[in-house]
């Protein structure tokens, strides 16, 4: 059914194509652009990020060439939660994902708010992910068509109520195609390389960004092996992720990994990649885009955005908490990353990652 639709318009390939195939379904299409408040132009920026003054001047070329009516919104404070968030969770130890937030809180929120005041219908976005029926009669998430794109994993979040009104265009077409849609329309951003990197640290120096943004943060400790024994020091966990083998500054003749960060101690643990095994993970802030199940059920389970979903069972915990536990030992479960469960290819639901579990 057509009707007004808000699209979030990036300045990129996907979202502009997007707009293109909304319209030929016959949608009131309104673009809406998204000012953060992360500056900064470069060359190199502009290959690699969104939502820069630069990639504004392209969601416009486009809004003009397509003949849809186009707006920039202010979102500098909503955004600089995410930034405080992102900065936070690295001196608590955690490896953040600022792009999901920015879906939950920015995308799929902020623009839907503005949306209904303006009598839309639809929010729509250029994700490479579909909306369809599940077996339940009601409207799910599922993967997109490009399996090497899809972008079904960072939507958990999204309002089980909100999916109705939820259009996402390009799901059902690969990458290859969308840009040859693009060519086709002349768009000029047609040949626009992808964003690879976090729109506010657009050197992916995350360590300077955390120390810019606290400066009197001190989180400096020891490096331990999984005895305690201590190896060297550190001078900020919020230098290191699970999983991490490069730049520890440690050698002991063989590979080691981050296995554990304990920020009351400001402790970094070491230890061989056996040691990154775990046979599951408990998850907060639970989202199920199903009804929530009695007991454990049957999934498939992605932990990591590059992550091939592997068997496991999911089973809902109390205070909307969760937990998984995989078929096979996965490696590198990272606290404050995501879990996302899945269904064949539709997703069930997903969660912030709280710890690794550990065989008894």
């Amino acid at each position: 059914m057509a009707g007004r639709v808000v699209l979030a318009m990036s300045g990129g390939v996907d979202s502009s194509v997007a707009a293109h195939l909304l319209k030929e379904q016959g949608h009131e299409v309104i673009g809406l652009f998204m000012r953060t408040g992360a500056h900064g132009e470069s060359l190199e920026r502009k290959a690699k990020t969104c939502c820069s003054a630069t990639d504004a001047v392209d969601a416009q070329a486009v809004a003009d060439r397509l003949d849809i009516p186009f707006y920039a919104l202010d979102f500098e404070r909503d955004f600089s939660r995410i930034m405080d968030q992102f900065a936070d969770e690295y001196a608590a130890g955690r490896t953040p994902n600022p792009c999901v937030l920015c879906n939950i809180w920015l995308k799929f929120g902020k623009l839907w708010s503005y949306g209904r005041q303006v009598g839309a219908d639809f929010v729509a976005t250029g994700h490479y992910a579909r909306i369809e029926t599940g077996w339940d009669g009601q409207p799910r998430v599922r993967r997109g068509l490009d399996p090497t794109k899809d972008q079904s994993y960072v939507l958990f979040g999204l309002r089980r109520e909100l999916l109705p009104h939820v259009l996402l265009p390009v799901g059902g077409y690969t990458k290859a195609e969308i840009r040859s849609i693009a060519r086709e329309l002349n768009l000029p951003v047609h040949d626009k390389p992808d964003s690879q990197e976090i729109c506010f640290i657009p050197d992916d120096d995350y360590l300077r960004f955390v120390k810019t943004r606290r400066p009197d943060l001190e989180t400096s400790g020891a490096i331990v092996d999984e005895s305690g024994t201590v190896l060297g020091e550190h001078s900020g966990i919020e230098g290191f992720t699970i999983g991490q083998r490069r730049g520890l500054g440690i050698a002991v003749g063989e590979p080691r990994y981050v296995v554990q960060i304990e920020p009351s101690r400001r402790t970094v643990t070491i230890g061989p990649r056996s040691s990154l095994e775990k046979i599951g993970l408990e998850a907060a802030k639970f989202h199920w885009h199903v009804d929530r199940p009695d007991g454990p059920i049957a999934c498939l389970a992605q932990i990591r955005a590059r992550h091939k979903a592997v068997p496991a069972v999911v089973e809902p915990l109390d205070d909307g908490k969760a937990r998984v536990i995989f078929d096979q030992p996965q490696t590198a479960v990272t606290p404050g990353q995501v879990v996302a469960v899945y269904d064949g290819e539709l997703l069930l639901g997903g969660g912030w990652i709280d710890r690794g579990l550990d065989a008894v």
